[in-house]
């Protein structure tokens, strides 16, 4: 048995979806269902999302053959799982996603994989002290982890447990690729650090299509503010549309931000309504990515490749500096 406050979570999830319902009861100690696994062949892992998939290939090595079901470009917020997720998983000798209510509309199939096999939510190893429970989000944490590499890099001793506990004569392969991701994932923290401390204290205003990078801005330095709320199922209002053109406007805001996975009609009613105003605003050159990875065999479809982007990008884009190509030199043209 294991601790998960997640699976908690997804039982409430099942009722209110992402809505910002309240959400007051404490969580509890759930049993969870065990595997065991043919040390000749490889696991066969199921995940929700690429910022998970990634970690799982990273830390489990050739010992994992990772299906991720949402891919580049989709929300997870909205996506539902098919027939085809559904066999997928019922073929996984363990399931990892990410938590927190993110995967809000596969909470039923997540559920009722539980009771055959492990179902892992990678975030249950963070301390709630460390998560975000915005105000308009009352009984609720941010799901959006990931954007703070230093809280997200503890996953990966969620998932080298636990692939640990299915498959123990590769436990110390596990525990060792766990810990040399984390000491590339300091370096890739320092650099976010590093970059976005190079923009000027009165530009530092990171304008996106929903609220998805709340610990980036935490993390990193930034006040962030989305169009959309933490879901991507909410709408931006004219009320709201227009208190964020007047923000543009007063602070000179000269850069917003389009994500990968959303689309954009908020971002340009900004744009438009600032133009009117007669202060022009311009997209960033690059969309960053939010809930979702670049596209696969990218560098950008990598982890630490999509933060690296966005922490590059946002960078760039609101007048700092940082080396074109990223952290790595690896970033696309």
């Amino acid at each position: 048995m294991k601790r998960s406050l997640s699976l908690v979570l997804l039982l409430f999830a099942a009722t209110f979806g992402c809505d910002s319902s309240n959400e007051t009861s404490a969580p509890t100690d759930v049993n969870r269902a065990t595997a065991t696994v043919d040390p000749d062949s490889p696991i066969a892992v199921t995940t929700t999302v690429g910022m998970v998939a990634d970690l799982v290939r990273s830390v489990g090595g050739d010992r994992v053959n990772v299906t991720q079901i949402c891919g580049s470009g989709v929300d997870p917020h909205l996506y539902k799982a098919t027939r085809d997720d559904v066999a997928t998983m019922m073929r996984a000798d363990v399931i990892f996603y990410s938590g927190l209510m993110l995967e809000g509309k596969m909470t039923d199939t997540l559920v009722k994989m539980a009771r055959n096999k492990p179902v892992v939510a990678v975030t249950e190893a963070i301390d709630p002290a460390a998560l975000l429970e915005p105000d308009d989000f009352a009984g609720h944490y941010d799901p959006h982890v990931w954007m703070d590499v230093s809280a997200w890099s503890k996953c990966a001793t969620v998932i080298a447990d636990e692939l640990a506990a299915i498959d123990p004569p590769s436990a110390s392969a596990y525990q060792e690729r766990a810990a040399a991701l984390q000491e590339q994932l300091a370096e890739l923290h320092a650099y976010g650090k590093r970059v976005i401390a190079t923009i000027p204290k009165d530009r530092r205003i990171l304008v996106t299509s929903h609220d998805a990078f709340n610990y980036f801005g935490r993390a990193y330095d930034l006040e962030v503010i989305g169009v959309q709320g933490i879901s991507t199922e909410s709408e931006a209002g004219l009320q709201q549309i227009n208190e964020l053109v007047d923000l543009l406007v007063d602070k000179k805001v000269k850069s917003v931000f389009v994500e990968s996975s959303v689309p954009r009609k908020s971002i340009d009613s900004l744009v438009e309504g600032a133009h009117s105003r007669g202060h022009d605003v311009r997209v960033g050159d690059k969309e960053l990515f939010s809930d979702a990875m670049g596209a696969s065999g990218t560098y950008e479809g990598t982890y630490i490749g999509m933060l690296d982007h966005n922490m590059t990008a946002v960078a760039r884009g609101l007048g700092g500096e940082a080396p074109e190509k990223g952290f790595q030199g690896k970033l696309s043209p």
